[in-house]
C-alpha cells in the first residue's frame, strides 16, 4: 500500500471525487445519501470511528449504496503529529475496527484521511501499514465555517477541476448548508458534463 498522499484522481475523464467527513450523522448522512442517489453520484464517507459505532446503520447505508468508506480517527485531533507514535497508531487502529465491525462483514475501509489535513509522514505510513491510502484533497469547501449555501460552492468553484477531491462534511455540527450547498453543486457539476469518481488505492 503506497503511503503517498493521494489529493487528485487521475482517471483520464472529467470527472471529480466527493468527500465528506465526520460523519455519520443522523440527521445529515441520510439526506447526502438521498441527493447522491438522486443524481447517480459517488463519494468517501470519511467517518469517525465512535460515530459508526453509534450508527452502524447509517454506515451500512453507505456500503449499501455503493460508496467508499474511509477511516477519520477516533478523537479527530487536529495536532495528532505532535503525540505519540502508539496513540497515532490506535487513532488508526481503533477508527478502522470500529468503522469495519459497522460496515458488516465483508465491507472495505479504503483510505485514511488525518484529521485537519495533519500528514506527517509517520502518520502516512500508519496508514499505510493498515492498508489505508492516505486521502487529502484539492478543493476545501470549508463548509464547517457555516459561511452560507453561496459561499460554500463558491470556495469549492473556485479551485474546481477534472480531478479535483472535494472535501465536504456531514457530521460535526449542523451542517444545513452544505446539504443546501450539495444539492446546488449536484446540479451545475451535472450540467457541465462531470462524472463522480473515487480517489485512487
Amino acid at each position: 500500500m503506497s503511503n503517498a498522499l493521494q489529493s487528485s484522481i487521475h482517471d483520464g475523464g472529467k470527472s471529480v471525487a466527493l468527500t465528506f467527513d465526520d460523519g455519520p450523522d443522523p440527521r445529515w448522512t441520510p439526506k447526502v445519501l438521498t441527493l447522491l442517489a438522486q443524481h447517480h453520484a459517488k463519494a468517501t464517507f470519511c467517518e469517525i470511528g465512535p460515530n459508526a459505532q453509534r450508527y452502524p446503520y447509517l454506515t451500512k447505508s453507505i456500503v449499501a449504496a455503493g460508496d467508499r468508506l474511509c477511516d477519520h480517527s477516533v478523537h479527530h485531533n487536529e495536532h495528532q503529529s505532535s503525540m505519540p507514535l502508539d496513540y497515532n497508531i490506535h487513532e488508526i487502529a481503533d477508527a478502522q475496527r470500529e468503522i469495519s465491525n459497522a460496515a458488516g462483514p465483508g465491507a472495505k475501509l479504503w483510505y485514511y484521511r488525518a484529521p485537519g489535513g495533519d500528514f506527517k509522514p509517520a502518520i502516512r505510513n500508519i496508514a499505510a501499514q493498515h492498508g489505508l491510502r492516505p486521502l487529502g484533497w484539492s478543493d476545501d469547501s470549508d463548509d464547517w465555517k457555516r459561511p452560507g449555501v453561496a459561499n460554500i460552492v463558491q470556495n469549492i468553484n473556485r479551485n474546481l477541476h477534472p480531478g479535483s477531491i472535494i472535501l465536504m462534511h456531514d457530521g460535526g455540527g449542523d451542517r444545513s448548508q452544505s446539504v443546501a450547498a450539495l444539492a446546488q453543486l449536484l446540479d451545475q457539476l451535472d450540467a457541465q458534463g462531470y462524472t463522480y469518481s473515487f480517489p485512487a488505492r
